[in-house]
């Protein structure tokens, strides 16, 4: 069965972080599903992108994904408390599947009541108010991965491939790429 996966790109997301994760989960068989959170499907990014979603977030919100996936940037301050999406992060937790938040993502875990006693990582200006984050460019805990920023992008990527997928898979996606790191 072939695993799900929903980003939200929401307007001022950082572009390679969610164009990693869409590419390398794409690579690995993962169908990767990007809703935008309003009815304007394309979303523009930070820096000028722009990136066309598949859906409607409040269109597809009560199906079921394997992993729930937000990008950072600015753009992240103008979702905070987002009810819909502190609502999926909430469900997706409970059903113990996998969530995703890469630079100043994180802070909807806090919104979302979801980072008490989580071992997590995120953008150093987003720091402020996620006190207990870990300097590391990728932290799992539990189905839980956060990640530092665009430049750990790609070490995330393969993190959601290696929880969704396998070893494996993550490993020949990393050596198809020349990722030069280990992935042990």
């Amino acid at each position: 069965m072939t695993a799900r996966a929903l980003i939200i790109l929401h307007p001022g997301f950082e572009e390679v972080e969610a164009v990693t994760p869409i590419d390398l989960l794409s690579r690995a068989g993962v169908d990767v599903v990007q809703a935008a959170l309003d009815h304007h499907l394309l979303v523009p990014g930070r820096n000028g992108m722009t990136l066309q979603a598949t859906h409607c977030l409040e269109d597809i919100a009560e199906q079921s994904f394997d992993a729930l996936i937000l990008p950072g940037g600015p753009g992240i301050l103008q979702i905070r408390q987002h009810p819909l999406i502190c609502q999926l992060l909430q469900k997706q937790q409970a059903a113990g599947k996998l969530i995703g938040c890469i630079c100043a993502a994180p802070l909807l875990l806090l919104d979302a009541g979801l980072h008490n006693n989580l071992r997590y990582t995120c953008h150093p200006a987003a720091e402020t108010e996620l006190t207990a984050a870990i300097s590391a460019p990728v932290v799992q805990d539990g189905t839980i991965i956060t990640s530092r920023g665009a430049g750990t992008a790609t070490e995330f990527a393969l993190q959601l491939v290696r929880h969704l997928v396998d070893q494996a898979t993550a490993a020949d996606i990393a050596a198809s790429i020349c990722w030069p790191h280990n992935l042990t």
